[in-house]
C-alpha cells in the first residue's frame, strides 16, 4: 500500500472527513468508525508507516509522539483515573485491518482479559 492509497493518509491530508480528537505535527487522533468500547480512538503517525514492523531506525521519532498523544487523549477523555487499553495490531494475522501504523485507545468500560 502506498500513501496515496491509504485511507489514514487521506484522513491526515483532510481528503476524508474524520471526527478529530487531537492533532500534533507528528500524530493524529480520531474516533473509530466501528467502536469496540464507549471511547475508541485511533492514534496514527502523520507520516505513513505500514505497521509497527516498518518503523525501523526512526523509532524514537515515531513512537514517542504517538504514545504521548494517546495518553494525552486518554486524559482529555477522563480515562486516566479508571484506566484504558492501548492496542497495536501488526499484520493480517495480528488483526491489522488498515496498512498504516495505528494504536487503538479503548476506554469507558471495564476491559476483559484476555481481550476478545
Amino acid at each position: 500500500m502506498t500513501p496515496s492509497d491509504c485511507i489514514f493518509c487521506k484522513i491526515v491530508a483532510g481528503e476524508i472527513p474524520a471526527r478529530i480528537v487531537a492533532r500534533t505535527d507528528s500524530a493524529l487522533a480520531f474516533h473509530d468508525l466501528n467502536p469496540q468500547a464507549p471511547h475508541h480512538v485511533l492514534v496514527i503517525p502523520t507520516r505513513h508507516f505500514g505497521g509497527a514492523a516498518s518503523v525501523g531506525s526512526e523509532a524514537t521519532d515515531v513512537w514517542a509522539p504517538l504514545m504521548s498523544l494517546a495518553t494525552e487523549v486518554a486524559r482529555k477523555l477522563e480515562l486516566d483515573e479508571k484506566g484504558y487499553r492501548l492496542v497495536l495490531n501488526q499484520g493480517a494475522d495480528g488483526g491489522q485491518s488498515v496498512g498504516h501504523l495505528h494504536v487503538h485507545l479503548l476506554g469507558g468500560r471495564r476491559m476483559s482479559w484476555p481481550p476478545g
